[in-house]
């Protein structure tokens, strides 16, 4: 077999303890595709929190978990078609295609590891050229009214938002079949993924809020029809307190229906306590803090439902994209665009909490 080499942003593996990864600009070479995998050219991509992990190190050195020098990250973005396998029947060479992030699966199809993260021998979309497994690509239905920079943000956090709110949404009803969808009160901490349950909500007729702080992300919410929840206005010391009796007001003293809490443990303790009864919180990943504590037995006698899920199988990235070619279920437009050289600036701004996108979009070959 022949190898492929290209330009890359490559993470190294460390030298010394808790070193954190800098991204390497440099040729990375690959082995050439098999009869199930295709080559393709990435066109954009969306910067994840996964990846930003990736260089923390954190929760894992994802070099030493995968026994591998020098990885290539990023697992969501749009690429073209150049190559395809012998024995490759979903995608054509050509297409444009969404990057379906499913690394290593299990017999039913749910993810076990990410590509471009922790999945071995996978490479993310931070290179000129790649090669993925042909169930790792999803194609853009022709005509799309959608820029391909939206589908690029698309392609990891709306398809995650799918999958976690079809779950969670079935777990509320399961115990609360006759409350319509217009009683029911679906609230978020802030991010990408989190925007896109609330919309999906507000499709369905459910009352949406999010929690934030940033003066344009509150502007996207209200532009979005989603109630926005300024965490700022809410003391240090009593922010717990002022918080849930603000959610008390909104909600006539019932709490929240389901809440959805990707950030982990520094509010994990206040979203269990604004949930009613026979609520539902739901998480698809972490940013803040993946340990939380349980008191089980308040947990039992509220009945609440805790829902974990772990990205999509491929069916439901299928019933995703057409959904949201149908219903423009979609990012909003992208700002910004980072260049190919901005790429490391951009980890930085992310890192700093100086971007104030929900779907940071950088170009590769665009």
């Amino acid at each position: 077999m022949g190898t492929v080499s290209t330009e890359a942003w490559v993470l190294h593996g460390a030298t010394r303890p808790r070193e954190q990864a800098q991204l390497i600009r440099e040729t990375y070479t690959f082995p050439d595709i098999t009869p199930n995998e295709v080559l393709v050219k990435p066109l954009y991509g969306c910067l994840e929190a996964n990846m930003l992990h990736a260089c923390q190190r954190a929760p894992v050195d994802i070099c030493r978990e995968r026994n591998e020098d020098t990885v290539v990250v990023g697992n969501a973005g749009v690429v073209v078609i150049e190559r395809v396998g012998s024995a490759v029947t979903r995608v054509h060479e050509g297409e444009t295609c969404i990057v379906f992030g499913n690394g290593v699966w299990d017999e039913q199809g749910y993810p076990i590891k990410i590509m471009g993260y922790d999945a071995p021998g996978t490479m993310g979309v931070l290179a000129k050229s790649m090669k993925l497994h042909e169930q790792q690509l999803i194609r853009i239905p022709a005509g799309t009214s959608h820029s391909l920079q939206q589908w690029a943000a698309f392609s990891l956090r709306y398809i995650s938002a799918w999958a976690n709110w079809r779950v969670a949404y079935e777990c509320w009803q399961s115990q609360m079949r006759g409350v319509p969808p217009e009683q029911t009160i679906v609230c978020a901490w802030g991010g990408g993924v989190s925007f896109a349950q609330l919309a999906l909500a507000s499709r369905l007729g459910c009352r949406t809020m999010m929690v934030c702080s940033n003066p344009e992300r509150m502007k996207l919410l209200r532009q979005a029809g989603i109630e926005s929840i300024d965490r700022t206005q809410f003391g240090g010391d009593d922010f717990e307190t002022e918080f849930l009796e603000a959610i008390a007001q909104r909600t006539d003293g019932k709490g929240v229906s389901i809440f959805i809490d990707n950030i982990g443990t520094p509010v994990h303790q206040i979203t269990l306590k604004a949930l009613a009864r026979q609520g539902v919180v739901t998480t698809c990943g972490w940013k803040l803090g993946m340990r939380t504590h349980v008191a089980r037995a308040i947990e039992c006698l509220n009945r609440h439902i805790h829902v974990h899920t772990h990205y999509a199988r491929y069916e439901e990235g299928l019933d995703a994209v057409r959904f949201a070619e149908e219903q423009a279920w979609m990012p909003p437009p992208a700002d910004e665009v980072w260049t190919w050289d901005e790429i490391p600036a951009m980890f930085r701004e992310y890192a700093e909490g100086r971007i104030t996108s929900y779907f940071p979009i950088f170009a590769i070959n665009a």
